[in-house]
């Protein structure tokens, strides 16, 4: 069987090799519709994949008390778009007396300025720098980590000590060629000793995670005075199961803190660290579901192109098919012989296809400054779609050859 097999494919191959130029342009259309495949699979696996390390950010098991949550802030049907009242310091604070669930953390924040010019000696930023007021627990429910120096304690918190942590672009710039901690930089006019280096987070949507300056809230409170600052309340807790009724017990004291009626909605907003990448998520469903449009209509006309060489194939070769049934050939192995025949320009197609569209996938997710990953999905289904393919176009030729008459096959000129 084995032997009948590697025949068939030796014959397939020396077929392919007289109608060279025929079977380029059959393996090329085959080849652009995998291409379109792949390239979007791979495209939006590595989007999946940067979304999921940058949301990751948000630290396991944690969720926000904010103005808003993540989803729309309109009602729908066509009633007036709610309008929450920002989170207050005292609001923010009172919570975190109150909060008292078991095995929780609870953390304070808000983002003081975005737009800060931070100077090192004689050398200075871009005023592009983002200065958060935070407290002790902000870096474990945020999942950021410390290359470098400490975390801020409960002491540098309660005395208002005037030390920060950088993001690591400022060992890049600002403090390259020397050793961060310990050292002083200026922000706004005041003086702030490093006491740690984040690690490296890149970019989520084009803002950098690193390029950001962590001080005490209170002090950032005293330097960075606005009206209307919103506050960020994140809360940690240490067993899974244990998040929904964790969020329920906040649900219930932050409506206690804000005095709402039990007939009144919330009007604060609770977001839990997955909801936001799951809702993305699901929109990238989407993006392959085009994919598979795309290259369901491009393939299509690559079966049509791949029967149609085939059928050329059988009419050309009709002596031959001729020849081998007077010899004894049964009407199988003459299926067999022009079946496998397209599953080898199908299979071309395919792995070209793949090649082409991993390296195209590999761009763009390198344009777009995506984590790429290598999309086994979208190999596993692209040689699927090329199998089903070949099965599809070469069924109908190779049946067609094992009917012909060895007589009038013989007769052909």
């Amino acid at each position: 069987m084995f032997k009948l097999f590697k025949e068939n494919v030796r014959i397939a191959l020396g077929s392919i090799r007289t109608q060279l130029l025929r079977t380029i342009l059959t393996v090329l259309i085959i080849a652009i519709g995998i291409t379109a495949l792949v390239c979007i699979l791979t495209v939006v696996a590595a989007l999946e994949n940067t979304l999921s390390s940058d949301f990751a950010s948000m630290g396991a098991n944690t969720f926000n008390i904010n103005q808003y949550a993540f989803e729309t802030r309109n009602r729908g049907g066509g009633e007036r778009e709610i309008i929450n009242p920002i989170l207050s310091y005292p609001e923010a604070v009172a919570f975190k007396q109150k909060y008292n669930y078991p095995l929780t953390h609870t953390s304070l924040s808000f983002t003081a300025v975005s737009n800060a010019e931070v100077k090192f000696e004689s050398k200075k930023t871009n005023p592009e720098i983002t200065v958060l007021g935070i407290d002790d627990y902000f870096l474990v429910n945020s999942g950021l980590e410390i290359t470098k120096g400490r975390n801020f304690t409960g002491f540098d918190i309660a005395n208002n000590t005037y030390s920060c942590i950088v993001g690591s672009d400022f060992e890049k710039d600002l403090l390259k060629d020397v050793n961060p901690i310990d050292k002083v930089i200026s922000i706004r006019g005041a003086k702030f000793r490093v006491i740690g280096v984040l690690k490296e987070k890149g970019s989520t949507f084009g803002n950098s995670q690193d390029l950001r300056v962590l001080i005490p809230i209170q002090v950032a409170r005293s330097l960075f005075t606005a009206p209307n600052i919103d506050y960020t309340v994140s809360v940690m807790i240490d067993k899974k199961e244990l998040l929904d009724p964790a969020i329920d017990n906040a649900n219930s004291t932050m409506r206690r803190v804000r005095k709402l009626s039990p007939v009144k909605e919330n009007n604060f907003g609770i977001s839990r660290s997955d909801d936001l990448i799951n809702k993305i998520l699901s929109i990238t469903q989407y993006l392959g579901l085009s994919a598979w449009v795309i290259g369901i209509i491009t393939i299509f006309g690559s079966s049509i192109a791949l029967m149609n060489i085939m059928l050329v194939s059988v009419t050309e070769r009709t002596r031959e098919i001729g020849v081998r049934k007077a010899l004894g050939a049964k009407r199988s192995t003459i299926a067999i012989q022009f079946f496998i025949e397209t599953l080898v320009i199908g299979q071309l197609g395919g792995l070209l296809g793949i090649i082409i569209g991993i390296t195209a996938g590999y761009g763009i997710a390198s344009l777009l400054k995506f984590v790429f990953v290598i999309p086994w999905s979208a190999i596993f289904a692209a040689f699927v779609t090329t199998f089903f393919v070949a099965i599809v176009s070469g069924s109908y030729p190779a049946l067609k050859a094992s009917k012909l008459d060895p007589i009038e096959a013989l007769r052909y000129e």
